[in-house]
């Protein structure tokens, strides 16, 4: 097995773990959280189950975004960012950014403590807020991992 092989196999494991986790917090863990009678246990569940997935969900998040620069810089595949035909490599950089600066930066040093603190005043409307943006940020990566197969096999949307 070659390199970049080795590298697109690593990717899309991680990508699977990666977005297959966001999709189970959405659609699964929230929503029973949600249903909790005390918001001590709404909170406290929480925030147990998502500290152990954002650990997988940051590394993950590294493996994937190390792979997928590999593997452009082993393709010097750069030029795609100037090609409007290519959006899903901006797609798949953005959804990572976002994500990397979520899980490195906001989660740690400011969304843990707000989501606290909201969650004791208002846990039904935090974690309503909660369950949207991750259904917001499910969605998206959806659409920008079905763009990424679809056009790196020659699909391409925009003509």
């Amino acid at each position: 097995m070659d390199s970049l092989t080795l590298a697109r196999t690593i990717h899309l494991i991680g990508v699977i773990l990666w977005i297959g986790g966001v999709a189970m917090v959405t659609t699964v863990l929230i929503p029973a959280i949600k249903r909790f009678n005390s918001k001590e246990e709404k909170i406290e569940t929480f925030e147990k189950i998502e500290g152990r997935f954002a650990i997988q969900a940051r590394v993950t998040t590294l493996l994937t975004g190390a792979t997928g620069f590999y593997m452009l810089y082993e393709l010097d595949a750069w030029e795609r960012y100037l090609d409007y035909r290519f959006w899903w490599i901006h797609g798949m950089t953005l959804i990572w950014v976002l994500f990397t600066v979520m899980l490195f930066i906001l989660e740690p040093f400011v969304l843990h403590k707000k989501f606290k603190t909201r969650a004791e005043k208002a846990p039904e409307r935090t974690f309503r807020i909660m369950h949207r943006l991750h259904w917001v940020l499910l969605i998206l990566s959806l659409i920008v991992a079905a763009a990424g197969v679809a056009g790196s096999h020659g699909l391409f949307f925009i003509k």
